[in-house]
């Protein structure tokens, strides 16, 4: 399919999502097969399309962005969140910890955030910024229903004290979901909250180009504040670390180590 390049920047226009910063070939097949399957012919006809039809705009951009998610992924990380990182963080800068999950998805993240953090501090006194570029999958989140192969590995205290069970789902409590603030936010545009204690953006920056991996993860380092940390996904790795300000804690975990 012909005319890429003009396709990318009718994006950007559209949608201020950048294509530039994904893997070309990678992104380029993605969207070739969605715009097969709408029946179209041409990238300029598929941006009319996504022009004038709310609902296919909407489509696109669910598409475009990665989202795979259930709560407590990799549950050997988190259960060094819980036993090392937390205590830390609690005693360096107290019970009112900033966090911020970035590219959250469905919410998967951000909630099994607050129910970790939970065992250190107070649920009243806990406030999540959660952020993803898409708003389909942030209302998804708002909603806070999952299905069970999602909360398989949400432990069994939180199950049944959070959780409730809908038709075959699970609805995750008001008293979770009021604990977490979403926002609209692209990654590669937008200015990053600042005071930071601890930053989670995970198995999302491994679809990005290299440099727009450091560019990234520079952006982290300037947001968080010193000993605030970076837990990142086991798909992923920062190569130049030190030089942005980072020692490495353990697998996927960083601490800030610069004012």
């Amino acid at each position: 399919m012909e005319g890429y390049e003009k396709f990318k920047k009718d994006v950007y226009a559209l949608t201020k999502i950048d294509l530039n910063a994904y893997k070309e070939k990678q992104m380029k097949r993605r969207i070739e097969t969605l715009i097969s399957k709408n029946n179209i012919r041409s990238f300029d006809d598929y941006v009319n399309l996504i022009k004038t039809d709310k609902d296919k705009f909407e489509q696109f951009v669910n598409f475009l962005t990665i989202n795979v998610s259930e709560f407590y992924r990799n549950p050997e990380q988190w259960e060094f969140l819980d036993k090392n990182v937390f205590p830390e963080l609690v005693k360096r800068f107290g019970k009112s910890i900033r966090i911020w999950s970035a590219a959250c998805s469905t919410g998967d993240e951000p909630y099994s955030l607050v129910m970790a953090l939970s065992k250190h501090v107070p649920l009243n006194q806990i406030k999540i910024i959660a952020t993803d570029i898409d708003i389909q999958v942030m209302s998804q989140a708002r909603v806070g229903l999952y299905g069970e192969k999602s909360i398989a590995n949400v432990p069994e205290e939180f199950k049944n004290k959070y959780f409730t069970k809908v038709a075959g789902s699970y609805q995750i409590s008001d008293e979770i979901k009021s604990r977490v603030e979403f926002r609209q936010h692209n990654l590669l545009l937008d200015s990053y909250p600042t005071g930071c204690h601890l930053i989670v953006c995970r198995n999302v920056v491994i679809y990005f180009t290299d440099e727009a991996k450091e560019e990234i993860y520079a952006k982290f380092s300037k947001s968080l504040m010193k000993g605030g940390m970076l837990f990142i996904g086991s798909t992923e790795q920062i190569i130049n670390y030190r030089d942005i300000g980072f020692e490495k804690k353990a697998s996927f975990f960083f601490e800030k180590t610069n004012g």
